[in-house]
């Protein structure tokens, strides 16, 4: 959402989906995440917003408070530094205050949100969970945060019993060696009593009116940002020359909405950018593969036993069905105990923390999957497993896989599971039923201390082999006819998630290779690369139109259609600028399919209690019509610490027919001119003069003026 740099919009959208969430049945958002995205490979960053302090506050602050205005609670994560997953953030107290902790302290002064959750990584060798520092002096004492405090999961590292209602006597201990006191108890009660009111277990409904898919898909094109278009090919209007369109790329058949981990749900819908240009495209063709796991192998799914419909058959044993269930024996017969629990699925991929029935299951169980298998295409076929605990899969009876000896751990289900096992079919049919099976024991999952409990899980994929050199090829054929090739490639879930952190910035397969080769076949190419962090572009150069898109939800597809066809419009440091670095898309860049002219900048005297504002006039001078986002960044020159050149403090975003002009005003307070001195640990305001920029990207500065504070001062707290 920080591209859209619009908090009306994320005010709306997220007022909007708190509606939908009651309906779901939800009492708590786990989000947002004000991350500071720091590192380019951290897992987080599909979920964050931004690495600027003031966006990334403001951005959350609008998030929290339309969420919480229909009552359901929203969690502001992960407090505080957590750039990686697991390591110490070695950090200044100095950066602390102004980069780390400022999104956390603008978002809680300006939206009170109703909880916040601790992260895993220590902050100068201390865990923040444990932290007085950070819980009680900064959050609860200088900032008078009333809110509930909640670890990520396992994020708990002292040595004292954590109670939880099975250890009762464990609060008691802590109560009299004084280690907790009653008033602590009450206090953390009454918060959580404060929640939404909203039955615990009450129904689930689904809300997918003309409003709300209008809304998504208007949210999932503003976040779409247009870096490159040299040759004018966009945008695409029904007087355009381009009547037929090649759609390549791995990431074209399918719509990767979010990230991965606990922020990767399951969508009612979704819609791919295949299926939202389909109007204007010719054809599509794969390109290359990009995933990181087999894809999920649910399309070539049919219910065993004759039963109609995709999908396959779950049951569950207390006791182990058979001497040689979860072995590799040729003699295993399916004849085996009545089993105490099942259940038909569509999925291929479930961590079984809850919707198994556990007054009939044990937590150590034995588990069987069956399903048909039907191959869509004649050839060889891999398949993929990984799963928590022990197991085999079996295709027509035949062990194709075997993770039942000593499986190695992975990265999968939160670091719990197994490493993914691919293993070839050769000569497979299309249209065929095969009977695939898979057998699994969760005994040793639960036996070492499962994440949380539940009965484990399991992922399914499936692939057609494909030649990589030979999809190239194809891809290229593609384009005889063509007036334009699309491509949309990038990453996904697998490689964005939290668990774990990019292993490099490197697009995967063998993308690197088909993008030169299309846009040497058509120069008239359209590149959309699909990522929640940055990646490596070697060909950006060759790339005459460039889009950025992020994980737009159910509605993506639609969202980048609109973008190529004129629906929608485009807007889109301080380490850059310090050490003269111009990176190749800076911050707050973005294209428009108009022009924008910027003048008359004014800044009010800044007032007693250091409030001021910034205000300029924007102009369409193009053809078409558009929106412009002004950013106001704010320089002290003469700072008694070294500061960067400018810092962004305030932004609008402003709409404009061709020739229209609007005045435009950000107000700024005290935080625009203040700095953390580490010596009086306070903020602190400097008599002087401020240089004001108003500037279209942080490269791009359109209009300059100063402002002048006679009187300095410190402070702390919100």
């Amino acid at each position: 959402m920080a591209p859209v740099l619009n908090i009306k919009a994320a005010l709306l959208r997220m007022t909007l989906n708190s509606k939908i969430k009651m309906l779901a049945g939800c009492h708590i958002l786990l989000a947002p995440t004000v991350n500071t995205q720091c590192s380019p490979t951290g897992g987080h960053s599909s979920e964050s917003f931004t690495k600027d302090p003031v966006l990334n506050g403001n951005i959350a602050a609008a998030y929290i408070n339309g969420f919480q205005s229909k009552g359901v609670s929203a969690t502001i994560k992960h407090y505080v530094a957590n750039t990686q997953e697991f390591q110490s953030s070695k950090v200044s107290e100095r950066a602390l205050q102004e980069i780390y902790l400022k999104p956390f302290q603008i978002a809680i002064h300006d939206s009170n949100p109703w909880a916040l959750m601790i992260a895993y990584n220590r902050v100068n060798g201390e865990h923040v969970s444990d932290s007085k520092k950070f819980v009680n002096d900064i959050l609860r004492e200088e900032w008078g945060f009333k809110g509930m405090v909640m670890s990520d999961w396992i994020d708990v590292y002292t040595t004292s019993e954590r109670p939880t209602v099975m250890r009762g006597k464990a609060v008691e201990r802590a109560l009299a060696g004084e280690q907790v006191f009653v008033s602590d108890i009450d206090d953390r009660v009454r918060k959580r009593a404060q929640a939404s009111g909203i039955p615990f277990n009450g129904p689930e409904e689904g809300r997918d009116t003309p409003e709300v898919c209008q809304l998504m898909r208007r949210a999932s094109a503003d976040t779409v940002v247009l870096l490159r278009n040299d040759k004018k090919i966009l945008l695409i209007t029904g007087q355009s020359a381009i009547k037929k369109i090649a759609v390549i790329g791995p990431n074209a058949k399918n719509m990767f909405f979010s990230g991965g981990g606990s922020a990767c749900l399951k969508p009612t819908y979704v819609v791919t950018p295949l299926e939202g240009i389909k109007e204007a495209m010719r054809e599509s063709a794969f390109g290359c593969s990009s995933h990181r796991y087999l894809p999920p192998a649910s399309p070539y799914l049919r219910a065993p036993g004759g039963q109609k419909g995709p999908g396959a058959f779950l049951e569950f044993w207390n006791e182990l069905p058979s001497t040689s269930f979860i072995e590799i024996s040729p003699n295993f017969s399916e004849q085996v105990a009545p089993c105490a629990w099942a259940t038909p699925t569509a999925d291929t991929k479930f961590f079984m923390a809850d919707g198994v029935d556990s007054s009939k299951v044990n937590e150590i169980c034995w588990i069987r999957y069956s399903t048909t298998f039907v191959p869509d295409k004649d050839g060889d076929w891999e398949l993929g497993l990984n799963v928590t605990g022990q197991a085999n899969l079996f295709l027509d009876g035949k062990l194709v896989i075997d993770l039942s000896t000593n499986p190695e751990r992975g990265e999968n289900f939160m670091n719990v599971g197994t490493v993914d096992v691919i293993r070839s079919v050769k000569g497979l049919k299309a249209g065929q039923e095969y009977h695939l099976k898979i057998r699994l024991c969760n005994e040793e999952y639960v036996k070492h201390g499962p994440l949380v409990p539940g009965h484990g899980g399991l992922r399914l994929g499936a692939f057609c082999t494909i030649d990589p050199e030979d999809a190239i090829k194809k891809a290229v054929q593609n384009l005889k006819d063509a007036d334009l090739a699309v491509i949309v490639a990038g990453i996904n879930h697998e490689w964005e998630s939290k668990g774990f952190d990019h292993p490099d910035l490197e697009l995967p397969g063998l993308i690197n290779r088909l993008i030169p080769d299309i846009i040497a076949a058509n120069p008239n190419t359209v590149i959309v690369n699909q990522s929640g962090s940055p990646v490596h572009m070697p060909w950006a150069d060759q790339a005459h139109t460039l889009l950025q898109t992020f994980y737009g939800g159910n509605k993506g597809g639609h969202g980048i259609a609109d973008i190529l066809f004129g629906k929608g419009v485009f807007v889109g440091y301080r380490n850059y600028e310090k050490r003269g670095i111009a990176p190749r898309f800076p911050f707050g860049f973005g294209l428009s399919y108009t022009t924008f002219e910027f003048s008359n900048a004014s800044v009010t005297p800044i007032s007693e209690d250091s409030r001021f504002s910034v205000s300029f006039t924007i102009k369409n001078t193009g053809k078409d019509s558009g929106r412009e986002v002004g950013q106001v960044y704010i320089a002290d020159p003469d700072s008694s610490l070294p500061c960067p050149g400018k810092e962004l403090k305030g932004f609008t975003k402003v709409n404009l027919k061709p020739g229209e002009e609007k005045k435009a005003t950000v107000e700024l307070t005290r935080d625009a001119i203040s700095f953390y001195d580490e010596r009086q640990k306070a903020w602190v305001v400097e008599a002087g003069t401020f240089e004001v920029y108003v500037s279209a990207s942080s490269a791009d500065i359109k209009l300059s003026t100063t402002t002048e504070l006679k009187q300095g001062f410190t402070w702390i707290g919100l």
